[in-house]
């Protein structure tokens, strides 16, 4: 029996309000605009990238999708501003692999090359750039435009401890449904707007939204602690620890390395101490901010 757009929405509603069902809608993209900017509205940046592989040095971009967003200093989104969407043909053609895993094909790029101009003019507002895994995302965009090496980011997937506010994990479209909706993403912008969608979603732990808790973390200081010279044999307890390996091919020492606040410090250096080295040492620290985080230059 056909139903108009009106009484689905009331269906919705009905079952929203039992404990027994729960309901998602259909991400639509929010329409851009032209809010009105004052003293207290700031402008953000969500990026996303489709890849040829994941080797930073070597592998190319082959989509970039952007959305521009007015957010208040304590992480209200006001509206959107812009978005931005385009292929690029790479050098050599798209494995099926990774067709397979983005969707996008060797005919789909075929020609399209990034308008630099267009990139930077897009960005340069921005005072923040936030990607699901900034780690990934902003090596490679600092390769193609210098523009980003200067910018502030955070990073939504590393920088929230989503499954502390209830979320099932941290994988986007976990978090879509958690905020109460689903999409078919097809393009890096698609995926861009569900982004804006979650960082809106009001926490329950907390009440406020998802983009204050991230903005509060990406405004701190942290300290990557390199265990350059640890034994071998005691790989696990790093591991354990929550190091991660460096193998030296980007410029940074080959050695495990820990990132932590800068309170953590000092019982950071006392588990060196007494469970690695077992005696006194002075490891590499490098502070790290908003700046500099996540990318392959520190």
């Amino acid at each position: 029996m056909f139903q108009d757009a009106s009484e689905l929405a009331a269906m919705a509603e009905a079952l929203g309000r039992s404990t027994d069902y729960r309901v998602l809608r259909r991400l639509v993209p929010r329409a851009a605009c032209q809010s009105a900017i004052g003293q207290d509205c700031r402008t953000g940046i969500l990026l996303d990238t489709e890849t040829t592989g994941l080797d930073q040095p070597n592998d190319e971009i082959i989509e970039l999708g952007m959305v521009k967003f007015d957010y208040t200093p304590d992480g209200r989104i006001v509206g959107v501003r812009d978005t931005f969407s385009a292929f690029n043909e790479p050098s050599a053609p798209i494995s099926a692999e990774v067709t397979a895993l983005t969707g996008i094909t060797n005919e789909m790029v075929a020609g399209h090359k990034f308008d630099d101009a267009a990139v930077t003019a897009f960005a340069e507002s921005a005072v923040i750039t936030i990607a699901h895994n900034s780690a990934f995302d902003r090596r490679f965009v600092e390769r193609y435009w210098s523009l980003f090496e200067h910018k502030a980011w955070g990073c939504s997937m590393s920088e929230i401890d989503w499954r502390k506010h209830g979320f099932a994990g941290s994988q986007l479209g976990y978090l879509l449904n958690g905020a109460g909706y689903f999409h078919q993403a097809h393009r890096a912008v698609d995926d861009c707007h569900a982004l804006l969608e979650i960082l809106d979603f009001d926490l329950p732990t907390t009440g406020a939204p998802a983009l204050a808790v991230l903005l509060d973390t990406a405004r701190r200081k942290t300290v990557r602690i390199w265990a350059e010279h640890s034994p071998f044999e005691l790989k696990d307890s790093l591991k354990r620890r929550g190091y991660r390996w460096s193998d030296g091919t980007d410029g940074r020492p080959k050695s495990w390395y820990v990132e932590v606040g800068e309170c953590a410090v000092d019982d950071e250096l006392a588990f060196l101490k007494a469970e690695i080295y077992l005696r006194d040492v002075e490891p590499r620290l490098q502070t790290l901010t908003a700046f500099t985080r996540f990318s392959s230059r520190i």
